[in-house]
């Protein structure tokens, strides 16, 4: 029998036309139909849930909620047994967060199928330091991999270096040998993206708008989290028979490009989607990023922050200033 409990959440709201989010306490009879309840202690936090927390109608139609599009925590209900009540779990992507309530509360209620179970030696602060931006990271050095890209080949570049998904990708890619030119409009944060592996540190404006349609070759791969001109720029610049992944849009939607470093270079654009893949997908990643892939000094350098601290470092992220991994701790007061 399902036992109502109430929890602490950080849930937004409208008020005269203004969205704002504040903790508030829920009841679990109030969560969704979905056959697993999870008892979330973290979250991580993401560009995704300050457009939701900002009133973003294309990431959450309805409100009052609760967004958090990452959560980590230990199963207290199942339907279905599996997962079985008391296994850790990691539920990212699918719906959490958007419409769905998600991580910012204690507890969600979800379908089975968007759970994975906790890697071996992992804790749900240890998941929530990757989170989503870290499964990205991943799936984009994945792809790369994937299309034979090797560290003999040549630099590989890395724009919004600074965010979340790039720092895991420039740690990632500098374990694994390759020579990572890392590309931030921060420029206080070299030092630090240099201790993630970085052998180069440049600045936006190594990818400001040039008319050229083509431009000398430097990358021989590269990881793209902003979009727009960056991308577009970017593109023009990859060695023949290169890789761009791409996950983000920070910089613009639009890509104006030429077909030219397709048919002349043989560029290969790489989509890459964290949200609707498959489960399995998912989990060979996240298996990766606790053995094989760790970044220890992304973990070592990631910010744990209370629910009274969100709004204002949501408010960060919608103002570029935001940089590095931040967990939500529901524990810390």
């Amino acid at each position: 029998m399902t036992k109502n409990t109430d929890y602490m959440a950080w849930q937004v709201d409208e008020q005269n036309g203004e969205y704002e989010g504040c903790e508030t306490l829920l009841s679990t009879k109030d969560l969704p139909e979905g056959e697993v309840l999870v008892w979330v202690s973290h979250s991580s936090l993401n560009y995704k849930d300050a457009l939701s927390a900002s009133g973003n109608k294309g990431v959450t139609r309805a409100f009052p909620h609760t967004p958090g599009i990452d959560a980590a925590g230990v199963v207290s209900e199942s339907a279905t047994g599996q997962p079985a009540v008391g296994s850790k779990v990691i539920v990212t992507g699918y719906d959490l967060g958007m419409n769905t309530p998600g991580g910012f509360g204690e507890y969600i209620r979800v379908p089975a199928t968007w759970c994975v179970p906790m890697p071996e030696g992992w804790d749900s602060r240890t998941a929530m330091i990757y989170g989503t931006a870290g499964l990205t990271a991943g799936l984009c050095v994945q792809k790369l991999l994937t299309m034979g890209a090797k560290p003999e080949q040549g630099k590989v570049a890395v724009t919004g270096a600074s965010g979340a998904v790039g720092s895991v990708a420039v740690e990632i890619l500098a374990n694994l040998g390759f020579d990572v030119v890392a590309i931030s409009g921060k420029a206080d944060h070299a030092d630090a993206l240099k201790a993630l592996g970085a052998k180069e540190v440049l600045g936006r404006e190594a990818l400001s708008e040039d008319k050229k349609p083509m431009l000398k070759p430097v990358f021989a791969n590269a990881v793209d989290t902003v979009g727009g001109i960056p991308l577009a720029e970017l593109l023009k610049q990859v060695l023949p028979g290169g890789s761009v992944s791409i996950c983000g849009l920070v910089a613009g939607v639009p890509l104006n490009t030429t077909v030219l470093p397709f048919i002349l270079r043989g560029v290969n654009l790489l989509g890459v989607d964290s949200v609707e893949i498959p489960l399995a997908d998912k989990k060979r990643v996240w298996e990766k990023l606790s053995g094989d892939w760790k970044c220890p000094n992304t973990e070592a350098s990631a910010k744990d922050i209370s629910r009274s601290e969100l709004d204002s470092a949501l408010k960060a992220f919608l103002k570029g200033e935001s940089s590095g991994k931040i967990v939500l701790d529901h524990a810390k007061s």
